[in-house]
């Protein structure tokens, strides 16, 4: 997309410019109305890529070509008719009204395929943990998922009933804890001088841990991601709960 942005602008900027050229030669069959809904759409077009600068460039370049073409005075910048003012507003508005709704539709198209990305995480893991026999590869292709999952820099699954002490936590919610403090990941990023300590659970009890490492670089995944690792952990805790793989290399 980026290597096409500047053929975009050229486009934006060029179609309303054309349009407005070609109505002009036209003006005693085409009304200044018609003229401006054919902009609109053109505004639109360029504006429904979802890209702010291009939509922002045909809004403006429709704006000024209507001006300079179909208003009179025509071929000034300037018009003498209130009418034509609002229609002149009314493009540059709307190319920038829908270029915003553009962005926000492809934003929540954006999150929906992460959304997706996580469930197929789950499912993946389910059919692991249906179909494998050693309990050391499930848990480190969890620790992967999870590795991943969180942009941190490893994790890594230790086999124990108990958690490590004066540990940062993942909570059941998804929530991260260090020392008895709800650590605002949105804001900080996961704690980065020490481990963070994943329980994986199944009804409570705690059949062993991830540790995961982010000290590189801050990291903030949203409490939707964190909230996936926590039921990715605790499928491996429920299938050493329930003795399916057993905690055997």
């Amino acid at each position: 997309m980026q290597r096409l942005r500047p053929l975009a602008l050229v486009i934006a900027a060029g179609l309303p410019l054309l349009w407005c050229a070609l109505a002009a030669q036209v003006r005693g069959h085409v009304t200044a109305a018609t003229a401006a809904l054919v902009l609109v759409l053109l505004v639109v077009a360029a504006a429904s890529t979802g890209d702010r600068l291009t939509g922002a460039v045909a809004a403006v370049s429709g704006g000024v070509w209507f001006d300079y073409f179909l208003a009179p005075p025509f071929h000034h910048l300037s018009i003498e008719d209130s009418n034509d003012v609002e229609v002149t507003a009314l493009l540059v508005v709307v190319g920038l009204a829908v270029t915003e709704l553009a962005l926000w539709g492809r934003r929540q198209q954006a999150t929906s395929s992460t959304r997706a990305g996580y469930l197929q995480g789950v499912l993946t893991t389910s059919q692991v943990v249906a179909g494998e026999s050693s309990s050391t590869k499930l848990a480190d292709q969890v620790a992967g998922l999870i590795t991943d999952l969180l942009d941190v820099d490893a994790c890594r699954f230790v086999a124990a009933s108990s958690l490590p002490p004066n540990s940062a936590v993942f909570g059941p919610d998804g929530e991260v804890t260090a020392r008895g403090t709800r650590v605002n990941v949105k804001v900080d990023g996961l704690p980065s001088l020490e481990e963070i300590v994943l329980p994986a659970q199944h009804h409570g009890e705690v059949h062993g841990f991830f540790l995961i490492t982010a000290a590189t670089e801050v990291t903030r995944p949203p409490l939707e991601q964190r909230q996936v690792a926590v039921l990715l952990a605790n499928q491996v805790g429920a299938a050493y709960a329930t003795d399916k793989l057993g905690p055997r290399s």
